[in-house]
């Protein structure tokens, strides 16, 4: 299945390297944080579209995963919005853009998540955040060793990394018709899976 059999937008407008990816989000964004959560989203998207069955749009996945967040440090009360303004400006392809934008599904935007690429997206998102926070609290301080069990308990308490959209999570399980403990294992093998990729840069 291609990208477009079930997203209703065309391809318009140019695609864009991993490179030029970066030298935009850097452009946007200074603080490690958000370049490290660009980082993280970027090699769980990856990961997924190989696991899912994407493997050929892998580097399509990724760069949506890198960029979602394009406009969150500089316009936080327009985030999704001015993003796609950016973007546009840029003359980038507006399957890319719809694609980043739909993470913001009735939070700033009403563009929902058509593709199977955009709901995982919306659903791992929120869910790296409440993950890396669990990871920290380790002696080991990685995702290496860390279990399913852990995230569910610090998952149900709703003071813990309360930034983490529970309500998102779950919704983003239920669009992708997956329970919330298969989300959350594969989100967890997925952060395993490039970890330390920001540390490579």
């Amino acid at each position: 299945m291609n990208y477009e059999d079930n997203v209703p937008t065309v391809k318009t407008g140019k695609e864009i390297t991993r490179e030029d990816a970066w030298a935009l989000l850097t452009e946007y964004n200074k603080d490690k944080f958000h370049l490290k959560h660009a980082v993280t989203v970027e090699g769980v998207m990856r990961y997924f579209a190989k696991e899912l069955g994407y493997a050929s749009e892998e580097e399509f996945w990724g760069i949506v995963g890198l960029l979602h967040d394009l406009d969150f440090e500089q316009f936080p009360q327009e985030h999704c919005i001015k993003e796609q303004e950016i973007m546009r400006e840029h003359g980038l392809d507006e399957r890319l853009i719809h694609a980043v934008a739909s993470h913001g599904y009735q939070l700033t935007v009403d563009i929902a998540p058509e593709h199977e690429m955009e709901k995982v997206l919306y659903a791992v998102d929120e869910l790296t955040g409440l993950i890396g926070a669990v990871a920290l609290m380790r002696p080991s301080k990685s995702v290496s060793d860390l279990e399913l069990k852990s995230v569910k308990k610090k998952y149900k308490n709703a003071n813990f990394a309360a930034g983490c959209s529970r309500a998102v999570i779950g919704h983003g399980a239920e669009m992708l018709g997956w329970e919330l403990d298969y989300l959350i294992s594969k989100t967890i093998l997925a952060m395993r899976s490039c970890e330390n990729a920001y540390e490579s840069i």
